[in-house]
């Protein structure tokens, strides 16, 4: 740098060096220096805050090991597609470490995305926004949070009543939705009532629905 250096390598075939031939030496090599930084300088003033987009890069991730097996899938379907998608090379340790790395910075942010919509947890109350991938009598499934679907039962569809579901939404048709936890059987609430759809913003005031018991099972 203009500041200095840090360290020198000789290669000399004299048995010895005296101080003179250094200082010279060395204010010669500073004299150098200076020049090529000041060209380097003309085409760069300063250092980049960003890598280069076609730099290689790796990237770190960990993920729970319980989620190891869905990330790899049958066969290593579901990480074979993730490579073949997104052109990254994707490799994931015992431990939950995945390492992603390309030199393409889109190709490693595609694979990353892909991974995080596998693992990522759904946060009660939050908003998301989903795809209506089914429609039945009784409510509609939104695909919401990468792969995972959740029932907007009738009464969720908003806050009028409803007789015909497809009387508010159809299969492809886009919604948000809120994430209302889990039922007693551990399948996925959502509700459209509590979200304007044009903004998505949560609508202030809205009261839960009553929930009915279920019937008991009979032998």
């Amino acid at each position: 740098t203009d500041a200095g250096i840090t360290s020198l390598q000789m290669d000399i075939k004299i048995t010895g060096i005296t101080e003179e031939i250094m200082r010279v030496a060395l204010d010669q090599a500073k004299g150098g220096r200076m020049h090529i930084l000041g060209e380097m300088a003309k085409a760069l003033t300063e250092s980049r805050g960003n890598l280069n987009a076609n730099a290689p890069r790796i990237t770190t991730v960990t993920i729970p090991t319980d989620k190891i097996r869905e990330v790899i899938g049958s066969g290593g379907k579901v990480i074979q597609g993730i490579v073949a998608d997104s052109g990254a090379k994707v490799d994931i340790g015992d431990d939950g470490v995945i390492k992603i790395a390309s030199p393409d910075e889109a190709s490693v942010e595609k694979a990353l995305a892909m991974i995080n919509d596998i693992v990522a947890e759904p946060e009660e109350g939050a908003i998301y926004e989903g795809k209506v991938v089914k429609v039945l009598d009784f409510g509609a499934f939104v695909n919401f949070i990468g792969k995972k679907d959740g029932l907007v039962h009738i009464s969720e569809l908003c806050e009028e009543r409803v007789e015909k579901v497809t009387d508010v939404v159809n299969e492809g048709d886009m919604v948000k939705v809120k994430y209302l936890g889990s039922d007693d059987r551990g399948k996925t609430r959502l509700s459209m009532r509590y979200v304007d759809q044009e903004t998505g913003e949560e609508i202030e005031g809205v009261e839960p629905r009553e929930r009915k018991p279920r019937r008991p099972r009979r032998d």
